[in-house]
């Protein structure tokens, strides 16, 4: 689990006791984020799993067919047995998995995300140090009616990303983002 601390503590734990409040750091409760992302988030991710395995279950069909000879075609036979179990797993379980675990929350103090599910990471971006906020509508996404919110910092773990929110909500979210961000002293660094 990775967690950015508060602003000032140099803490990487967000362990907000000690003098954290007399260097004017921002107290952030460490709890899950309460939101989860978009149901057809699942979609989207069972969709984008799809193609590298299946590029490659048709090479190694192309490879049996112009290889009919052993012993190529019985790794080629277990190269493609091993895909299509990615294939199953990739599209069926981890997208399941994923939208289990995957949370989101914004406050007046921070953004939160939770997010893997084989490495879980947590990230936290206290508002002052918000420099951007974006939204991405990628053609699937679109199709799904989805989008992405990234709140760049100036964190060196880069931006922190909202993805598989309602592209309604990740417009509003955005907005709100860009209002509650114009109203915090900070330098944004």
């Amino acid at each position: 689990m990775t967690t950015t601390g508060p602003v000032g503590t140099g803490d990487s734990t967000g362990d907000s006791s000690g003098d954290g409040a007399a260097s004017g750091a921002l107290p952030l409760p460490l709890r899950p984020p309460a939101h989860r992302v978009d149901p057809r988030a699942i979609w989207w991710w069972r969709l984008s799993a799809i193609p590298a395995p299946l590029v490659l279950l048709s090479a190694e069909i192309v490879g049996i067919v112009l290889l009919p000879v052993q012993p190529w075609r019985s790794l080629l036979v277990a190269a493609m047995v091993l895909t299509v179990v990615w294939l199953l797993v990739g599209t069926l379980v981890v997208p399941a998995l994923r939208f289990r675990l995957h949370r989101w929350e914004v406050t007046d103090e921070a953004v939160y995300t939770r997010s893997g599910w084989l490495v879980r990471e947590w990230r936290i971006a206290p508002i002052p140090r918000v420099q951007t906020v974006d939204t991405e509508h990628g053609p699937l996404q679109q199709a799904l009616r989805l989008g992405t919110v990234t709140v760049t910092t100036a964190s060196a773990r880069g931006p922190v990303r909202i993805a598989g929110l309602d592209a309604d909500d990740a417009r509003e979210l955005a907005r709100r983002l860009t209002e509650t961000t114009g109203v915090h002293p900070g330098d944004a660094t």
